[in-house]
């Protein structure tokens, strides 16, 4: 085929450039068939799929400590819950029970979630400690965001109750 040297390039000179509108045709039908069937979307990330439920934190005592008890649904690979935020603001705390069936609570830097499993933060297990916090009012929401290790930063709403006069308690649910 003869070609040209024309401003510096090389091209070829004689064939027409139709015959690869053909294939570019095709080209672009299997490209959009492969998006309409599914075939071009990312495949989902692995990891754990991390769920919470049934968040509940007691009024704060005169001395403006509470807890905060969550229900943690986890159908992936084992996590760890780092830490918490609230909307209302205050210092959260990882508490853990210092030996298994011991009610002696220590401070811990993570809370192991396992695989594929339901795991309460309940008062007698692992559970969050907050001090410092702002203002909650029985019968209210605010908003406790959990920070795990691998899943990142998951927000629940969460029931503010007062037990003592007759508000929703963990331990009725």
């Amino acid at each position: 085929m003869p070609r040209s040297l024309a401003s510096g390039r090389l091209r070829q000179v004689g064939r027409p450039l139709r015959r690869s509108r053909p294939l570019l045709a095709c080209g672009l039908a299997v490209l959009g068939t492969s998006l309409l069937t599914g075939c071009a979307t990312p495949a989902p990330r692995p990891g754990p799929t991390i769920k919470l439920s049934s968040a509940q934190v007691t009024q704060p005592s005169a001395s403006g400590v509470t807890d905060i008890y969550v229900d943690v649904q986890n159908t992936g690979s084992a996590d760890k819950l780092v830490g918490a935020r609230l909307s209302v603001g205050g210092h959260v705390t990882l508490r853990s029970p210092a030996r298994t069936g011991v009610m002696d609570m220590r401070t811990v830097r993570a809370i192991v979630i396992p695989a594929k499993s339901s795991f309460g933060l309940d008062p007698n297990g692992a559970h969050l400690l907050v001090t410092d916090a702002g203002k909650m009012i029985s019968g209210r929401e605010i908003t406790v965001t959990l920070l795990f290790a691998h899943a990142g930063a998951i927000s629940v709403p969460a029931m503010v109750t007062n037990p003592a006069t007759g508000g929703a308690s963990y331990f009725l649910n």
